[in-house]
């Protein structure tokens, strides 16, 4: 059933314009009409938009990253609000099925009928299937839209082994997406080597071992000739050109793709020999009115793009054109940076050497993966390269093609230690005219126009694309001169933590007098560095040998406000009890005892998010009686006022539920009580799901675990907060003790290199390089961190003491729980409470004061 978005202006009198097709493409032309005020909100056209497919325009390029974990919704690129604040019509999941060029309609399969002045073609493409017997057997797909993702997902869960048709860009993509589901995975390429557009034998080589060490199986230089099919309809192998056979549950082709140009061909339209649309430098079509955009189209040049950066020039051309204004499209760069099974692949430029007298700059190095090939004219200008395995200097050198290097390019490929290399070029030595975003075609001089990454992405799009320039970008902006954690101190938190970890120190005043600024040697520090410094210190003390209780001695004065009282404060001075419970599961004993501490003290009581209950209402010098009952009673702190781990929540996993697939009550608790007590830069949260209905939440962590048949698949960088984020997927199918390892692993990196109050989320966003750095620390070792971050883990595990049960056995540590020092008997007589709902909530009117009279001028009172 087609949906459609209403008009929300008046559109008489003004020109319509019809958009055939609502991906990629189409959503940046509408953008770019938006951004020209030609929309029905602007009164200046009525814009109409016939989408074929069952949702708005999603991000293509990532369209694997759903096999991580990311939504439909996630990848969306439309805006909530965008369609009815520019007044555009959306008519989903209602295709053009004619175009009247005389009569100036197009007819969707609806049966309406669409007047329109300009006619847009944003028709993309469609996957190029071999004409072999049995492609249409039950278990052969497509690669293309999230409804191929959504039928492959649900054929695989009864499949041990897939094929892959096609060693490309999108097939590659599909392979790891088919060994993520747990599939024995082929790859069957016809040309000699993977990737054979953007990389040369070379690049391909190395890839090809690198894919190989991974588990899947490539077959190279040979052909499908046939998918055998069984007796009841479905795949069961395919015989390849060679002679040679390969037994397959499913198979999916991703062999090329072909304009979708046949609304063109059967209108009349110009097309191209071998397909497409035929479009001149304006985007125009051979009819006037029409033009044609993205994959659909034969540019001037007489090539079809199949990326995504030409689709959005063609895009702004065709808009600005519309509009009234010169412009063009002849051509556009076909560089590519990519991210294959994990492994970097970029080419640029002349990739292959194709210019007369070319020189090719070679390093490789087959056990480590790394092919670099850079192709360098005879006056020494760069003109292309090939990059697998160490794509690093990719957003440099790609704004350089066309120039000459500042160095010898050899000095560019070699690794560290090598002579002569490495040089590191920087963005400082590109020019203000070069292309930084290839895919919004936006230059450095633009990017440097602004101060902040998300101010660049807001007002040039840049970033918003692939994200391969997303480092560069970064660097470009401007950085503070002095990035010290405060006054007091001029090394950043991660900085501090290597001071204290490597040092040893243990206390506030010796990290500041030994490594404060000179100024602020000898002080009391200030209210940033003081918590800041008590918390590393506190997630370090078993190792450097400090107390681990955070209010002994100097660290009590290091506190937050939460701290001070090992309890949350609440608005009207009382505080809240939070007992842990891991993975929320509690016998009714110890349920009754709480729901007694409540009663016998007068407590508000509420089930929390966390599957933890809260107690509300708390006097200080109440604090150790409720805690001694609670401890007698087995139960410890949950750290709900601290930095560190709150709750591990849980599904009752296969255990009691009908689709579990794994023990996720059991496993939560493991890990609640392994990290309990964790001091971190911020709090941290996480779930652990028994399949994959999701229904602990556990990608809206900074660490969840979702169940999978083979194991369990870890997510990190979830929040749940003021700016939800899904959680990435870091690892999948581990082994109990794999993930615990690798949770211990990421934890510890985090606690090392975040900033003060920085969650998982922003942290993982700010890191250079992102998820792709964290994992290759915390899975690959690449920093050789990993055996010393295990270390810390088992320090902390193995120094844990619950601090309330330490408290109430000690009477000088009790001392403090009082609201008077001078009065330690008096109680708060400010902390009052009204009845509500059979509970008891803060006297709001005590908590405002009395009510003064105003006095006038005249020294009346009113």
């Amino acid at each position: 059933m087609p949906v459609s978005t209403p008009p929300t202006a008046p559109t008489a009198g003004v020109p319509t314009i019809v958009v055939v097709g609502h991906g990629m493409v189409g959503q940046r032309f509408l953008e770019a009409l938006a951004d020209r005020g030609l929309t029905a909100a602007a009164g200046t056209a009525r814009v109409v938009v016939l989408c074929e497919e069952p949702r708005p325009a999603y991000d293509r390029v990532q369209l694997t990253s759903y096999f991580s974990g990311r939504t439909p919704e996630d990848l969306s690129l439309v805006e909530p609000d965008f369609m009815a604040r520019h007044g555009i019509e959306l008519r989903v999941g209602d295709p053009a099925e004619s175009i009247d060029r005389e009569g100036r309609t197009v007819t969707a399969r609806s049966g309406e009928v669409l007047s329109y002045d300009t006619l847009v073609l944003a028709t993309g493409s469609y996957p190029f299937v071999p004409p072999v017997p049995g492609k249409d057997a039950e278990g052969c797909f497509v690669y293309r839209t999230i409804e191929d993702l959504l039928a492959i997902e649900e054929f695989a869960k009864h499949a041990r082994t897939g094929a892959v048709v096609g060693g490309g860009l999108l097939g590659l993509e599909a392979a790891g997406a088919l060994k993520g589901l747990g599939l024995d995975t082929h790859v069957v390429e016809f040309a000699p080597r993977l990737m054979p557009v953007q990389v040369d034998d070379g690049g391909g080589a190395a890839l090809l071992r690198t894919i190989e060490n991974m588990g899947l199986s490539v077959h190279t230089g040979v052909g499908t000739q046939e998918v055998t099919v069984g007796g009841d309809g479905r795949v069961v192998g395919m015989s390849l050109s060679d002679g040679s056979s390969l037994e397959t549950d499913l198979v999916v082709f991703s062999a090329g793709v072909r304009p979708r140009d046949q609304l063109a061909r059967d209108c009349g339209l110009a097309v191209g020999p071998r397909g497409g649309i035929v479009i001149d430098e304006e985007c125009r079509t051979s009819d006037r009115d029409v033009f044609a955009i993205g994959e659909c189209a034969v540019a001037s040049d007489g090539r079809v793009y199949g990326l995504v950066a030409p689709g959005y020039e063609m895009a702004l051309a065709a808009a600005e054109v519309i509009a009234g204004n010169a412009a063009s499209f002849t051509g556009a760069d076909l560089s590519t940076k990519l991210k294959l099974l994990g492994v970097d692949v970029a080419s640029f430029g002349d990739a292959h050497g194709a210019a007369d007298g070319c020189l090719d700059v070679v390093y490789a190095d087959s056990r480590s993966g790394v092919y670099k090939k850079l192709v360098i004219g005879q006056d020494g200008t760069l003109l292309g390269g090939v990059l697998v395995g160490d794509a690093d200097q990719y957003g440099t050198l790609r704004p350089m093609t066309g120039t000459v290097l500042p160095v010898a390019p050899e000095q560019l490929v070699l690794p560290a230690g090598a002579g002569g290399g490495p040089v590191v070029l920087g963005p400082s030595a590109l020019p203000d005219e070069a292309v930084i975003c290839s895919c919004h075609n936006v230059t450095k001089g633009a990017i440097c126009e602004h101060t902040t990454l998300p101010e660049v992405k807001k007002c040039t799009k840049a970033g918003t694309g692939c994200g391969s320039c997303v480092k560069v970008i970064g660097q470009l902006l401007p950085q503070p001169e002095d990035q010290g954690l405060c006054g007091c101190f001029a090394y950043t938190r991660g900085e501090l933590y290597e001071i204290v970890r490597t040092l040893g120190i243990t206390t506030y005043a010796g990290l500041l007098d030994s490594h404060g600024r000179e100024e602020a040697r000898g002080g009391d520090g200030c209210e940033i560095c003081k918590p800041t410094v008590g918390s590393v210190i506190a997630s370090l003390a078993p190792t450097v040998g400090a107390s681990g209780y955070v209010l002994d001695g100097e660290q009590a004065a290091l506190q937050d406000t939460n701290d001070h009282f090992l309890a949350n404060l609440q608005r009207n001075g009382s505080y809240s009890v939070v007992p842990r419970i891991p993975g929320g599961e509690i016998t009714p004993e110890k349920l009754i005892v709480i729901g007694e501490v409540a009663r016998d003290f007068g407590l508000y009581t509420k089930i929390t998010g966390g599957q933890r209950i809260d107690l509300f209402g708390a006097r200080v010098d109440q604090l150790p009686l409720i805690w001694t009952r609670l401890v007698d009673a087995g139960f410890e702190s949950g750290h709900a006022y601290g930095k560190s781990l709150r709750t591990v929540k849980s599904c009752v996993g296969q255990t009691w539920c009908r689709y579990g697939v794994q023990d996720s009550v059991r496993m939560a608790i493991d890990l609640e009580l392994r990290y309990r007590g964790l001091r971190s830069p911020h709090k941290l949260k996480s779930a652990v799901s028994g399949c994959a209905r999701e229904c602990a939440e556990a990608r809206g962590k900074d660490f969840g675990i979702i169940a999978t048949a083979q194991g369990w698949n870890l997510y990190v960088g979830g929040n749940g907060g003021a700016t939800p984020r899904h959680a990435d997927l870091l690892a999948q199918d581990l082994s109990d003790a794999e993930l615990v390892r690798l949770i211990d692993r990421f934890l510890m990196f985090y606690i090392r290199t975040a900033d003060r109050l920085e969650r998982t989320s922003t942290w993982l966003d700010r890191i250079e390089g992102g998820l792709d750095h964290v994992r290759d620390v915390v899975v690959h070792d690449s920093l050789g961190l990993c055996d010393e971050l295990e270390r810390l883990m088992a320090d902390h595990v193995t120094g844990y003491r619950d601090e309330w049960a330490e408290t109430i056995d000690d009477p000088e540590r009790l001392r403090r729980f009082v609201t008077f020092v001078n009065a330690p008997d008096a109680p708060d007589p400010s902390v009052k409470f009204v009845p509500e709902r059979d509970q008891v909530k803060p006297d709001l009117d005590i908590l405002a004061g009395p009510v003064l009279a105003i006095r006038t001028l005249e020294g009346t009172s009113r």
